[in-house]
């Protein structure tokens, strides 16, 4: 979608906040049936269980954002929705996330962290919380780290360089933040706040340069509890880049693909207030079910340089395969989050 056809959609979007405009409003945009989302969802589960598993059994001592913590995301989800997942192995996830955190412990008490720094802790918070995870003596070392830790800046930054996910200063600061907000105890709370503060101050003077800038910085402003009309403006410059097709690009000069999308879509309903029965998410939704490959996965191509022994996790297209059960994952929220949460 080019901005000259959404201008009329953003005009009536920005009165109120994004997610106000009526599917409606673009005719012939037919939002997709429960039972496809459900079987596109069904499809995927599978494989993500079973790429989290292989990386966990492989890689026994490393918790990873794309083999942990998108499953872990996305199963949750699913099983928000009343899909049936493999509640065994949720929970064995969740326990591996944690005992990760745990033989680090003494090296947060010290603030100097593990592999990947603020961005696996954060990512490893974030993934206990969407597992139901209570606070506990590991996730008050993480936060005192996440405390001290590049307190000098104004934000975190990454220690890497790898692409989408491991590269973007917001996305650091996002995942950090998001753990402190979580589990940060009462007697780190006025720690916090400041932190909170200062990052938020680097936030509302800093633009977004591509696309995880875009998706990360608006969840950075909500999760710092930015004004309204901070997250309002950063949801509609996210919302500005939805091309044509539905779906959203890492890179300008790059093709709509599953990572990017998904990462906008579930980004702009949870930080920026777009209903899922909105025409643009339902046009993300068709770009994502018809990406999906009939073995149930999306294939996302990496622009990373690899810094790891490559090893079959168990997900689908070999060296692609990071980056795309992290797109998976995405993907799978983004489908599930369009359906109604099951009643309890």
């Amino acid at each position: 979608m080019r901005p000259s056809r959404i201008s009329v959609f953003l005009f009536a979007a920005c009165l109120v906040g994004v997610g106000t405009a009526s599917a409606a409003d673009a005719p012939g945009e037919v939002a997709p049936e429960p039972a496809v989302l459900r079987s596109a969802i069904g499809k995927s589960l599978p494989l993500l269980t079973a790429g989290a598993r292989g990386s966990m059994e492989k890689r026994e001592r490393c918790f990873t954002c794309h083999n942990q913590g998108m499953p872990i995301m996305a199963l949750v989800t699913a099983q928000s929705r009343g899909i049936a997942i493999d509640a065994d192995e949720l929970r064995k996830q969740v326990q591996f996330t944690a005992d990760f955190l745990a033989k680090n412990r003494e090296n947060y008490l010290a603030g100097k962290g593990q592999g990947g720094q603020s961005d696996t802790a954060g990512y490893a918070l974030w993934a206990l919380d969407n597992g139901g995870w209570k606070p506990d003596a590991t996730t008050t070392a993480v936060t005192e780290y996440l405390l001290q830790w590049q307190r000098d800046l104004g934000h975190w930054k990454p220690q890497s360089r790898r692409p989408p996910t491991e590269q973007s200063l917001f996305t650091s600061s996002y995942v950090a933040l998001r753990g402190l907000r979580t589990f940060g105890t009462p007697e780190q709370r006025g720690r916090t706040d400041r932190r909170t503060e200062q990052v938020l101050a680097w936030l509302v003077k800093t633009p977004a340069e591509d696309h995880e800038d875009r998706v990360f910085r608006l969840r950075a402003l909500h999760a710092a509890g930015a004004p309204e009309a901070e997250i309002r403006g950063a949801a509609k410059t996210l919302l500005g880049s939805q091309r044509a097709d539905g779906g959203w690009a890492q890179l300008d000069d790059m093709a709509s693909d599953a990572y990017a999308t998904a990462t906008a879509l579930v980004a702009l309903h949870q930080a920026g207030g777009l209903a899922t029965t909105d025409a643009a998410y339902r046009k993300g939704l068709r770009l994502l079910l018809t990406t999906q490959l009939g073995d149930g996965s999306w294939h996302v191509k990496t622009r990373s340089n690899p810094v790891q022994t490559y090893f079959e996790s168990g997900y689908p297209h070999a060296a692609d395969q990071f980056i795309s059960i992290a797109a998976a994952g995405w993907a799978t929220t983004a489908l599930a989050l369009a359906l109604p949460l099951e009643s309890r």
